[in-house]
């Protein structure tokens, strides 16, 4: 199974989403092997953003990653640790910052024209094992917190020797 992430931020007055991009871009990537013939769905490592039809001031970004383990979780949450700390945001978004992260747990294709029977929740055609994706939450959730306040950490002793 693996995590998604759904950030929403909000740009401050007079900040454009270019001003956030140039912000925001990541300039190291996750580590996750493109050299893969096979393409993995939905395509892993990539983020995609979107802007608020209602409120063009507020950005979302959506990512889907790799496969679920303490080790790869805390590798991707490590990056992405320093890269808010060397590229942080404080100029261009507003303070609250809405975050989701979470375990995929079905994929559903609605796209068929007519009537479609139940089906059991699953992903890439493997069925959810609900029991394994309430422990998979929890991790999630545990090295989160714990990436979370590693960057809070660092953030003010680097606040600090200023």
């Amino acid at each position: 199974m693996m995590m998604v992430s759904m950030i929403k931020r909000r740009l401050k007055e007079g900040k454009t989403y270019e001003d956030f991009r140039r912000a925001w871009f990541h300039t190291t990537g996750f580590g996750i092997d493109s050299d893969s013939y096979i393409e993995p769905e939905p395509p892993l490592g990539r983020l995609y953003t979107v802007i608020n039809a209602f409120d063009p001031r507020e950005i979302i970004v959506i990512g889907f990653g790799p496969e679920i383990s303490p080790e790869v979780l805390e590798s991707v949450l490590n990056i992405d640790v320093e890269e808010r700390l060397d590229n942080p945001l404080d100029e261009v978004i507003e303070p609250s910052i809405d975050r989701s992260f979470g375990v995929l747990v079905s994929e559903d294709d609605f796209s068929p024209k007519g009537a479609i029977e139940y089906q059991k929740p699953s992903v890439s055609g493997v069925e959810t094992d609900l029991k394994e994706s309430g422990e998979l939450i929890n991790l999630v959730k545990r090295e989160i917190e714990t990436a979370s306040a590693r960057r809070d950490k660092k953030r003010q002793e680097i606040e600090g020797s200023k």
